[in-house]
């Protein structure tokens, strides 16, 4: 197939383009202005990388055309500081995926599969694990403009029969994620922990989340990409919880040393649990993570330059 990937050259996007070259898929990368290639692409591997503006109806509809699937990744905002400026959050992530859609309908292309957010668009649980069915009440407006995107997605469904899945993905880790941005507990952690740098944590360390690695949301996309069912919502997870300080205390047993924490106040919006039920991903992708948490983080930690 012909896939365009909308941020297919940042950290999940290059691990899900990586696993779609190995089905000889034909990709197209689309990236922001001065993004270059996250590696060199072999001759055999057909990938065209293209840059544009996300915003722009021109930009959007040439990435589009002749395309059977697009994958669509890009988000300009995190969920920390995506309060602070709601309106940016929605002109630059929901008005962008509208230029996606608008141009699928010109260019009569039949599939999307988007990234949501497992983490932030589900709020507060009401039990746990949270399956697709919960209620969505997210506390950040990071959340709320991902659920808005679901809902344009799934009425373009209706409107236009272009097919929609949705996968709403927990909090991915391994490598090439950019530590720089402070996004995600797994990467920020272990960078400092490598440096002997103290780690922060936001309240007592009791917040529990579920991680998965990269790979194994990679495989996830590579399956959703042929996956003809009738579901449009998945989440993928690694249906496990873990707080942060067993998440500290594994990486001590992985990396052999002792990491130093420091205590902060809590954050208003991090919710004290969230751990996804995967059960309907693996039912219908016939998916499974395969990489446990001690793992994956022995991998992040050699990609990161540490040795065993």
């Amino acid at each position: 197939m012909k896939i365009v990937i909308f941020g297919g050259g940042g950290f999940i996007g290059s691990a899900i383009a990586d696993r779609l070259l190995l089905d000889k898929h034909e990709l197209r990368i689309f990236e922001r202005p001065r993004v270059a290639p996250y590696r060199v692409f072999a001759v055999e591997e057909k990938v065209e990388w293209i840059t544009g503006d996300l915003m722009s109806t021109h930009d959007v509809s040439q990435a589009i055309e002749g395309m059977d699937v697009v994958l669509h990744l890009v988000s300009s905002t995190l969920p920390k500081g995506s309060n602070d400026d709601p309106i940016f959050d929605v002109q630059t992530n929901l008005i962008g995926t509208l230029q996606i859609l608008n141009a699928m309908v010109d260019k009569k292309v039949g599939k999307i599969v988007f990234i949501s957010s497992g983490g932030t668009v589900y709020g507060p649980p009401e039990y746990t694990p949270l399956d697709e069915l919960h209620p969505t009440n997210p506390l950040v407006s990071y959340g709320v403009t991902k659920l808005a995107i679901e809902k344009y997605l799934l009425l373009y469904q209706h409107l236009h029969n272009i097919k929609v899945n949705i996968l709403r993905v927990t909090n991915p880790y391994g490598e090439r994620q950019r530590v720089e941005t402070a996004q995600g507990a797994v990467g920020v952690f272990l960078s400092k922990a490598l440096a002997n740098i103290p780690v922060e944590i936001w309240g007592d360390g009791s917040v529990v989340r579920d991680y998965i690695y990269v790979s194994d949301v990679a495989e996830a996309f590579a399956r959703t990409v042929k996956y003809n069912g009738s579901v449009s919502v998945l989440n993928i997870s690694s249906g496990i919880g873990v707080s942060l300080n067993a998440l500290l205390d594994t990486m001590e047993k992985v990396i052999g040393r002792k990491i130093e924490r420091n205590y902060q106040a809590s954050r208003p919006f991090d919710v004290p649990v969230s751990v996804l039920d995967n059960n309907l991903a693996l039912r219908e992708l016939e998916w499974t993570p395969k990489i446990e948490l001690c793992e994956g983080i022995r991998k992040t930690a050699i990609w990161m330059g540490w040795k065993e």
